[in-house]
Parts: C-alpha cells; structure tokens; sequence
C-alpha cells in the first residue's frame, strides 16, 4: 500500500518542537506532534514555514487532482 512514505526530522513553526514531519504532497510536511501543517523551505539551510493561504489552496488543488 504504501511503498515510501517521506518524512524528515525538522522544527515545527507552529509549536516550535524538534518533530518528525511527514510529507503530505511534494515540499508540504505536517508536523506529527501538533498536526500543523508546514512547508519545506531552503535557502543554505532547511526549515519549515507556516502555511499562507496561497500553500493551503495549492495543496487542497492537488488533493482534488490525485481525485480524478
């Protein structure tokens, strides 16, 4: 069922926590312990930012698009 799941071990933004994030589509990650979800960023260094509005709508679009 599931053949890779992507996680990656990171700060969460929204409860500033040492987390396990688990990718929800490509660059998307939702925190483990609090279920924000965050989005990757990279700029010499990796971090995970809160979602704007523009991220969630793009995440909900591509939910409805795997729906198909």
């Amino acid at each position: 069922m599931f053949a890779k799941i992507d996680t990656v071990h990171g700060i969460c933004e929204e409860c500033n926590e040492e987390t396990i994030l688990v990718a929800i589509v490509s660059e998307y990650y939702r925190c483990t312990n609090c279920g924000s979800d965050t989005r990757q960023h990279i700029n010499g260094s990796i971090r995970y930012l809160r979602l704007s509005e523009r991220d969630k709508e793009l995440i909900k679009q591509n939910e409805n698009n795997n729906k198909l």
